[in-house]
């Protein structure tokens, strides 16, 4: 029993003293662990334009000399080239960005 408490005293000393960076970190590698399937929908109007699949994570841009966060966001994913809701063998993961200002966009859990 102690040296349960001891490891979990431990184990919080050490996150606690990691950067935001290495905290983020593990939390992207938790993330890809547990097969997060993310997909973001990118609409012009009420027109679907782009979809991404297969999407692990998505980021918000931060400055770098500041702690400021960037007005828009990124990640990888699959383009749906055809929008067929379907990773096709011939479509690439690729990394986007989108902006906070001029873009609807939609993100959510694959339900399959």
């Amino acid at each position: 029993m102690l040296r349960k408490i001891i490891l979990l005293v431990a184990l919080s000393t050490l996150l606690a003293a990691c950067t935001q960076e290495t905290q983020n970190r593990l939390s992207r590698s938790i993330n890809n662990w547990t097969g997060t399937n993310g997909i973001l929908e990118i609409y012009a109007g009420d027109k679907l334009a782009k979809r991404f699949m297969k999407i692990d994570k998505l980021s918000t841009a931060a400055g770098t000399t500041s702690e400021v966060d960037r007005p828009y966001r990124y990640g990888y994913g699959v383009l749906d080239a055809n929008l067929n809701g379907k990773a096709d063998s011939g479509e690439k993961k690729v990394y986007f960005e989108f902006s906070d200002y001029s873009t609807s966009y939609i993100f959510y859990e694959d339900p399959a």
